[in-house]
């Protein structure tokens, strides 16, 4: 499972193909019985080609305000989620300005985040008012809970990414101290 979740971080194609499928899957159902399985493939091709588009541009962009290589970026952030120091003075330095991209990343979504989460707040109060008009509650209830669900995750993934990124700037200059 490890090798899998390595390959996924370091390779774009694995996560173009995974995004690819789960496009399918959520694409497929939501179709009119009438539409040819074609149309399926040619929009879950087109998600994800944007999808991973924005990839791509956000990894470069990383690289460009890093100095490191695209491709170095997944290690990198590899070991901030394991909480790895690297021992190399120049990976230290460029993990310090990866650290310091994503926390000011972070804190200029803090400003949208209110915004969102209650977007998505007023969309699931709109389904359930819609649920409750047309008299069909059990569809509406099941999108409220997981737009709910979805909320409560972004904050605990949020919250999570916060406490890695600054656990690591907290070693990060621990290390520099250690070895000044």
């Amino acid at each position: 499972m490890s090798a899998l979740k390595r390959r996924l971080d370091s390779s774009l194609t694995a996560q173009a193909v995974l995004a690819f499928l789960m496009a399918l899957a959520i694409t497929a159902p939501f179709s009119r019985p009438d539409e040819h399985p074609a149309s399926w493939l040619l929009r879950s091709a087109l998600y994800t080609a944007v999808g991973v588009a924005v990839m791509v541009v956000q990894r470069r962009r990383i690289s460009r305000a890093t100095g490191a290589d695209p491709r170095r970026l997944a290690d990198l952030d590899r070991k901030i989620r394991h909480r790895e120091v690297p021992s190399d003075p120049e990976e230290r330095a460029v993990m310090r300005r990866l650290v310091a991209e994503h926390l000011r990343r972070m804190e200029r979504g803090d400003r949208w985040l209110p915004y969102s989460l209650g977007l998505m707040g007023l969309i699931a109060v709109g389904v359930l008012v819609l649920g409750a008009v047309t008299g069909s509650l059990s569809l509406p209830v099941f999108c409220a809970v997981l737009m709910i669900g979805m909320c409560c995750w972004i904050l605990w993934m949020r919250r999570r990414s916060l406490d890695r990124c600054r656990h690591m700037q907290a070693a990060l200059r621990e290390q520099d101290e250690r070895v000044s």
